[in-house]
């Protein structure tokens, strides 16, 4: 499973949920008739999808089921998902993060810094989260002036960045 996104606020009474999302043009998502939905460590469980849309600075979604605010309530929390193969095609060059877990991270002086353990959302731009074999963590801007190449093949992402910074 890919996660998308975290289900946050009940918004009004009808059962909408505000939609944290994971990743740029969620959008997209709502191609998708069917979304999977879990708490952190239960089972993934599918449940389709009514509505998304952009409302103000952010998403609100209605799913199947979930009629009124208390129901909305009890969703509060729980994650967005959906397995890979559901999800749209990515452009050259775009990537869905789960894609990104478990490369490897070498920069450009051929140092290993580790592998992709997670990403952060900075609200600037995402952050990869590199855990060396030291278990020391590196935090490295996903911007194209640091990666300068992402080979899932290969299993790797090269890096402008120090193995000391």
């Amino acid at each position: 499973m890919v996660v998308l996104g975290r289900l946050a606020d009940p918004y009004g009474i009808r059962g909408w949920l505000k939609l944290h999302a994971f990743g740029d043009d969620p959008l997209d998502w709502a191609q998708m008739p069917v979304w999977w939905i879990s708490r952190d460590g239960e089972q993934w469980r599918e449940c389709g999808l009514k509505s998304l849309k952009v409302h103000g600075n952010g998403l609100v979604v209605l799913l199947d089921g979930v009629d009124d605010r208390t129901a909305a309530e009890a969703l509060k929390g729980v994650l967005v998902g959906a397995p890979q193969a559901a999800l749209p095609a990515t452009e050259e060059d775009e990537f869905y993060w789960g894609d990104l877990i478990g490369l490897e991270v070498i920069n450009t002086a051929d140092e290993r810094l580790g592998k992709v353990v997670g990403l952060l959302e900075t609200g600037a731009n995402a952050v990869l989260r590199v855990l060396g074999d030291d278990d020391v963590e590196h935090l490295v801007p996903f911007v194209a002036a640091v990666v300068l190449a992402v080979d899932k093949e290969a299993g790797r992402i090269r890096v402008e960045w120090g193995s000391d910074w």
